[in-house]
């Protein structure tokens, strides 16, 4: 069995935004975040698993302050959790006004990695080392928001009538929608 450290997935990633990753209203477009966020998760558990890793799911994307035009975008990438074939890669988004060096926490996030062979079948992941408390501490809240997410699945499988004018009234008293089915 083949086990690594955290710090031999570390991946970090800058770059200037420019006017031309704007949105309409002059921030920095979230979906071009977003892309910066997906490729330095595959950067990072590519890095530490040496195999081609795809993104399985993406966590809590929240974009906590605006990204502007000529500021300095960091991204910081690490491994926080190995499954058998899976990896969870934590991504803290940092951004900083270049002319007075102020530093924004602009988002945190967790995608899912799966390690995949050649001929797409999923391969082992090789398994953490955790050397201090803080990678300890990252490890574990990945178990905890791994098994949240089973709770929640199972939460939906709850059959639900949609027909019934009961569960129609709940949406209409409690969520003020407005129901016109044809």
């Amino acid at each position: 069995m083949i086990y690594k450290t955290v710090k031999s997935s570390l991946v970090t990633f800058s770059q200037l935004m420019l006017p031309s990753h704007s949105n309409f209203s002059g921030k920095i477009h979230g979906g071009f975040i977003l892309s910066l966020l997906d490729q330095i998760a595959f950067a990072c558990a590519s890095k530490y698993s040496g195999k081609y890793c795809v993104t399985a799911s993406v966590d809590q994307v929240d974009f906590l302050t605006p990204v502007e035009v000529g500021e300095l975008l960091t991204l910081k990438a690490s491994v926080n959790y190995v499954g058998r074939t899976s990896i969870v890669v934590g991504i803290r988004v940092e951004s900083q006004n270049i002319q007075t060096g102020e530093i924004k926490h602009c988002n945190s996030s967790y995608f899912t990695m799966i390690c995949k062979e050649e001929n797409g079948e999923k391969s082992e992941a090789p398994k953490l080392i955790l050397k201090n408390l803080d990678e300890v501490r990252r490890f574990y809240k990945s178990l905890h928001r791994i098994e949240e997410h089973r709770k929640a699945k199972e939460q939906i499988k709850d059959p639900v009538d949609y027909k019934s004018q009961e569960f129609l009234d709940f949406l209409l008293v409690n969520h003020q929608v407005k129901i016109e089915i044809d």
